[in-house]
């Protein structure tokens, strides 16, 4: 068929704009894979995070949840929140979500839901502390895998947390009690003998838990600003400061492993810079409790101190272990980053006094 000049003059501009959206549309699938696979798997199915993909989650949750829990993600817990992300990017995530059920989206309600908090805390005790926690903060662990000690297969979330409640309506906070989670540890309370109304006092004490959370979430935030690094000047030789560094490792029980260039491997064999050093050395009983808490810890393991030479000048680096509880967005992490930030200080002062 052949069209006039007029006509392709102004379909040609419109079919470019149409294409070139098509082609920018952002992916789903491959923004999953970036973003949150590593701890949810490549199928939803779970890992360090918990599983999503299980039809009774992702069949009872709106879409305005799931934007909202990427958006807030879990301050403290293992769920970041990605504010960086396009809302284009999010409804592609989302959409790619959906593909893992036949159902669709469920409404979002946000009817309020009444009921007396004083009765639902005592309920709260009674039926939901023993996996939730005493005040709401979750199970401890994280995700799903086996290889770590944890209170549940599947970590029961935190309720005092400031991404989930601002994501979860009364609706689907009443809606989850009463029906249950099938496939996790989450069995329907009215099923185990409440009514409905001591449902509804359920949720409105498990509501009441926002001023508190929307608090801890701000002090999280706050510590974002610590210095991602420790470093320190050596009044020493670059030899006479590896050594200091090696006595104080064992000075602080912990074993040395090795010392390499910094570059090692990355270069031909024999040109290393030999200005740039790294210490590598381990505590295996601290790690082991670092990994049952957070296995991502795994990736900053084991310990390292670089000294680099520049003009004469000598200079100790290392990475602030207060930082990773920030990081990892796990606040159980807390009391090891601050044990081993206390260590690399102490390392750092003996090896340069």
């Amino acid at each position: 068929m052949k069209f006039p000049v007029i006509i392709k003059r102004i379909l040609l501009p419109v079919l470019l704009l149409l294409s070139a959206g098509a082609y920018c549309a952002p992916h789903g699938k491959t923004l999953f894979a970036r973003h949150c696979s590593a701890c949810h798997g490549s199928h939803g199915m779970g890992g360090v995070g918990v599983p999503i993909a299980l039809p009774a989650f992702i069949n009872s949750v709106s879409n305005t949840y799931l934007t909202k829990t990427i958006r807030h993600g879990r301050p403290g817990r293992i769920m970041p929140a990605f504010e960086k992300l396009s809302d284009a990017q999010v409804v592609a995530i989302i959409k790619f979500m959906r593909k893992w059920t036949w159902k669709p989206a469920p409404n979002e309600d946000d009817t309020p839901v009444v009921g007396n908090k004083k009765h639902g805390r005592l309920l709260f005790a009674r039926h939901c502390a023993r996996c939730h926690g005493k005040d709401g903060q979750g199970g401890k662990g994280t995700g799903v895998t086996f290889s770590r000690k944890r209170d549940l297969p599947i970590i029961a979330p935190a309720l005092n947390n400031a991404g989930f409640l601002a994501a979860a309506s009364d609706v689907m906070i009443r809606d989850t009690i009463t029906f249950g989670r099938k496939g996790t540890p989450m069995v329907s309370m009215l099923k185990a003998g409440l009514s409905r109304e001591d449902i509804n006092d359920l949720v409105a004490y498990i509501r009441s838990f926002t001023p508190a959370a929307n608090k801890r979430a701000q002090a999280i935030h706050a510590s974002g600003d610590l210095s991602p690094i420790i470093t320190m000047a050596s009044p020493y030789g670059m030899k006479e400061t590896i050594e200091n560094i090696k006595q104080a490792i064992i000075n602080q029980n912990f074993t040395l492993i090795r010392v390499d260039y910094l570059d090692h491997g990355l270069v031909t064999k024999g040109h290393e810079d030999k200005s740039k050093v790294v210490i590598h050395f381990c505590n295996f009983k601290f790690l082991f409790n670092a990994l049952a808490i957070d296995p991502r810890v795994g990736m900053f393991l084991p310990c390292r101190i670089t000294v680099t030479e520049k003009n004469g000048k000598v200079r100790l680096t290392t990475v602030n272990p207060q930082r990773l509880s920030k990081l990892f967005n796990n606040h159980e992490l807390d009391e090891s980053c601050r044990a081993m930030h206390k260590v690399y200080q102490s390392i750092l002062e003996d090896a340069t006094l």
